[in-house]
């Protein structure tokens, strides 16, 4: 990893990534719950708030929207990605977009990209990341993993207690410090202490909560809180935020637990 502490992705240190990727993930039905959310222009607007460092969108939303934003909100592309309508034997995300057209085309100051640990296509994800890794060294872009263990080495495991087992968090997020990535995201494990168990492996690198599916604020907000005390940096935030019909509120008490 490098130092980008001059990015514009972070702030005081911390970071919060107004992620806007579901449509590809997830579908439509993510914005059943707000339907003005279907329309990128109101998430672009939210992520105009003064705690949201970056948004993070795919390369097709980034085309037709951002250029309008440019001068409100850092982007970051998600460069890799799938749809939830086939039926794979296991997990592999694909890449729609290099880090050359992320920076030069779209204006990127940051890339992310999808990592499967444990699937049976793990080894050609390595490779992908390589080359996006790399890349974005010769760009000076921070690069941030999506570090979702997912696949049949790990399902198929007796020991394995969920998409919140901390010891198979705390490896997906290892496996980003030893790969490269400047930010890593990992499901919250549940606790402040279990987090603290995960960031005991994870170096220099930042570490933010992934947000997750909509809660109360006020669990939300706990989670995000117990997540900084125990020395992460932040979040990647989707359907906490644009869920809700008026977000400001969860955003304004989002910037205090994060930079004040």
């Amino acid at each position: 990893m490098k130092e980008y502490s001059d990015s514009p992705i972070y702030r005081n240190g911390n970071l919060l990534i107004l992620a806007y990727d579901h449509g590809t993930e997830h579908g439509p039905v993510d914005f059943e719950p707000n339907p003005d959310s279907a329309d990128p222009k109101n998430v672009f607007e939210v992520a105009k708030h003064d705690a949201v460092t970056a948004i993070a969108v795919q390369k097709g939303i980034a085309e037709a929207y951002y250029s309008e934003y440019s001068d409100d909100v850092p982007l970051l592309v998600k460069l890799n990605g799938n749809s939830n309508l086939r039926d794979p034997k296991d997990y592999y995300s694909p890449k729609q977009c290099s880090v050359q057209y992320a920076v030069e085309e779209l204006g990127a100051s940051a890339v992310g990209y999808t990592m499967y640990a444990g699937s049976d296509y793990e080894d050609r994800m390595w490779q992908d990341f390589r080359e996006v890794q790399e890349e974005a060294r010769r760009y000076g872009v921070p690069v941030v993993m999506w570090a979702y263990p997912r696949g049949r080495g790990i399902e198929e495991n007796s020991d394995y207690s969920g998409d919140t087992d901390t010891d198979v968090i705390a490896y997906a997020a290892r496996l980003g410090l030893e790969l490269g990535a400047d930010v890593v995201k990992c499901k919250y494990p549940g606790s402040r202490e279990e987090t603290e168990k995960v960031l005991d492996v994870t170096g220099k690198m930042k570490f933010v909560m992934s947000g997750g599916s909509k809660r109360s604020d006020d669990e939300f907000l706990e989670d995000v809180q117990n997540t900084i005390d125990a020395g992460g940096n932040g979040l990647a935030v989707g359907r906490n935020i644009f869920q809700r019909e008026d977000p400001t509120e969860i955003l304004d008490r989002l910037e205090e637990v994060l930079y004040e």
